[in-house]
């Protein structure tokens, strides 16, 4: 039996964890369709999911089509939760695209296609909602050629569009449609010479129905056509005909179970008893239950449990082959994004396919003893999302997230209150800046000189590098001067040094080099066991590294950054000129603009932090007839006073007086102990 894993994809509201229903219900895994407003859908099982509405968190079914098991994955819609897309794109074999009939292309639509079509993973195009008034047929088919992509190909006809008797007929071989001349031929010639023949009329005879419908499967597979259905998830209009579709069209895979033993982790939830579970798509080879196993880079676990989806739920198993999505027991340090077994047999599945969090917020407990509690629920948090990037500040004993918007925000905090019993509040939300490298820099403390304490020696320069291509540390001493242990012990340290430059911001991208280097061997008094007064150890690296980097950071400089969105705005015609001073307000960079019909299109650039002020500007400046698109494009060093994460704790000269304070303080403590 062969299996295909199916994501189902949309902008909110366009029907897609209605359509998961539907499709449910003709497969005969539910007797009675669950509605979203009524809160009894399959997929979305969260309280807060069926509170708002909205999905949350993926959530995989299963469903059998013929000899085909289909785990149907259903995703979020809502831009804010976009990393649960960006961890369910890394283990498909195809997916749905749901459109609304109504509201057509939109934003998220957009953001989706076009990632699709770069992993190039199989696409089916559902345009839902043929019942409703306003459902568009033509003009929205022309729509998804000009915002979407040109290599679409309708699969059928819509009769009594946007009633409730609305119904989709497919084409067949007798329709002009899927003739050897038509358009359904023509679009297929663009990536077949054979074809291509034929339509042109060099053939010597013409192409069948057959084998036009075995090709435009082939393309469909390579992601280089994408056919389009037309329905109702609400009436079951055009769903049997999608259903079609997807057995005849999607690749499904048999895998191989002898292979080795290899998959992705995409995502990780804790069970009733506060166990890990986590959701495995397995690529090759088999997984058994006691089987030990490597998890990620250097960890090791053990499999006590294993589930697989099966016919509308997740059945225990005494394995999981190839193909197959399962849930496993017993890995305690597994995360999101880990590799199972080979890395090679999986892939790149753990890569960024969207743009990361942008926002950042403080979180407050609203009872100061609560703290512990709370940087523990987030911790678990952030094991089901690790974008949300949980981090704690040494300084002023803060902790904060990282976000795509503020309704996840309030998911977070009603989730806290809900399932944490942790009542929390959110300072205001601030834009997450970086930091660039300005020049070159060095300092170096050795050993035995004033005013370092430590027993170690440490030389460090840092010089700029290009976005994108993270710290690269190197040597310039030789590896074998010192104890491997305190040269892992001060690249670690430096790495994690960076999180918060010289105003507070990460450094994402630099080089730092290791100039000198120096300890004092292991030493103790004659007839005594080992004295660490005289001897160095991993802390005293750990200790002088940030001091030594920081010192460096400023000899060399930093340039703050913020992130820029590349945007695209569509507005009437008579509403342009409105428009036009509010992008310079708010310090946007139009490129220039375009005339489509009765509107205007421009594109360019600003600065992420005002994005959110465009959006609540755009009903009003346009008649509710706006459509603003942005993703997040670069950064740019920001033209006034470098913004810093606190204007006294994250203060360059402030930032090393508190180190040196730390420094003194250990070191305190570490002469108490010897005496």
């Amino acid at each position: 039996m062969t299996t295909l894993n199916l994501g189902i994809l949309a902008h909110v509201d366009a029907g897609k964890t209605s359509l998961t229903e539907r499709l449910l219900h003709a497969a005969g895994v539910i007797e009675e369709i669950g509605r979203v407003d009524d809160g009894n859908t399959q997929t979305d099982s969260l309280a807060l999911e069926r509170q708002r509405g909205i999905t949350i968190k993926s959530a995989v079914v299963s469903f059998a089509i013929d000899d085909i098991t289909v785990n149907l994955i259903d995703t979020p819609g809502h831009p804010d939760f976009i990393a649960e897309v960006e961890r369910v794109l890394s283990v498909l074999d195809g997916a749905v695209l749901v459109v609304s009939a109504v509201e057509g292309v939109q934003a998220q639509t957009r953001v989706l296609m076009r990632t699709l079509r770069r992993l190039r993973i199989p696409t089916l195009v559902f345009v839902n909602k043929i019942d409703r008034v306003g459902a568009r047929h033509d003009e929205l088919l022309r729509d998804l050629a000009e915002k979407l992509t040109a290599a679409t190909v309708p699969m059928g006809s819509v009769r009594e569009l946007g009633t409730r008797g609305a119904e989709f007929t497919p084409y067949g071989a007798t329709d002009p449609a899927f003739s050897a001349t038509g358009p359904l031929a023509e679009r297929l010639a663009e990536h077949d010479d054979a074809l291509l023949a034929a339509y042109v009329g060099e053939a010597a005879a013409p192409v069948s129905y057959d084998r036009l419908r075995r090709e435009l499967a082939a393309q469909t597979g390579r992601a280089l056509t994408h056919p389009v259905f037309f329905g109702s998830a609400m009436s079951g209009a055009g769903v049997t005909e999608l259903i079609s579709g997807i057995r005849d069209l999607l690749p499904a895979t048999a895998g191989d179970e002898r292979g080795p033993v290899s998959g992705t982790v995409f995502k990780v939830e804790r069970g009733t008893a506060g166990e890990k579970i986590a959701y495995v798509r397995m690529f090759s080879g088999a997984l058994r239950v006691r089987d030990r196993l490597p998890v990620g880079a250097d960890a090791e676990g053990k499999v006590t449990a294993i589930s697989v989806f099966e016919d509308g739920s997740a059945v225990r198993r005494a394995c999981v082959g190839a193909g197959r999505i399962g849930k496993l027991w017993g890995l305690g340090g597994v995360r999101i994004g880990d590799v199972i077994g080979d890395p090679d047999a999986a892939g790149a599945a753990a890569r960024h396919h969207f743009s990361p969090p942008t926002l950042a917020t403080v979180v407050v407990p609203r009872d100061a003893a609560e703290k512990g509690a709370l940087h523990a629920a987030l911790t678990q948090l952030a094991e089901q999302d690790p974008l949300i990037n949980l981090r704690q500040d040494e300084i002023r004993r803060e902790i904060s997230v990282s976000l795509y918007g503020e309704v996840q925000k309030e998911v977070i905090q009603a989730t806290l209150a809900d399932e944490y019993g942790v009542d929390v509040t959110f300072r205001e939300t601030t834009t997450i800046c970086v930091e660039r490298v300005a020049g070159t820099g060095g300092a170096a403390e050795i050993m035995g000189k004033e005013p370092n304490p430590f027993l170690a020696t440490v030389g460090l320069r840092v010089e700029p590098a290009p976005p994108g291509s993270g710290v690269d540390f190197r040597l310039e001493v030789e590896l074998g001067s010192m104890p491997y242990a305190f040269m892992k012990a001060i690249e670690d340290t430096v790495r994690a040094t960076l999180h918060e430059g010289l105003y507070g911001w990460a450094i994402p991208d630099c080089v730092v080099v290791l100039t000198h280097s120096g300890y004092a061997p292991r030493q103790s008094h004659a007839h005594a066991t080992f004295d660490k007064s005289m001897s160095s150890t991993g802390a005293d690296f750990r200790l002088l590294t940030p001091l030594v980097l920081m010192e460096a950071l400023k000899r060399a400089g930093t340039i703050v950054c913020e992130p820029m969105n590349h945007f695209r705005l569509d507005v009437p015609s008579d509403t342009f000129g409105a428009v036009l001073p509010a992008l310079a307000r708010l310090r946007a960079v139009p490129h220039t603009p375009s005339a489509r019909g009765a509107s205007y299109v421009v594109e360019g650039e600003i600065p992420a932090a005002e994005t959110h002020a465009l959006e609540q500007l755009l009903p009003t400046l346009t008649s509710g007839e706006g459509v603003l698109e942005s993703a997040f494009a670069h950064h740019r060093p920001v033209q006034d006073p470098p913004p810093t994460r606190s204007r006294t704790d994250h203060d360059p000269l402030n930032r090393k007086e508190y180190l040196l304070s730390v420094v003194r303080r250990v070191s305190a403590g570490a002469a108490g102990a010897a005496r």
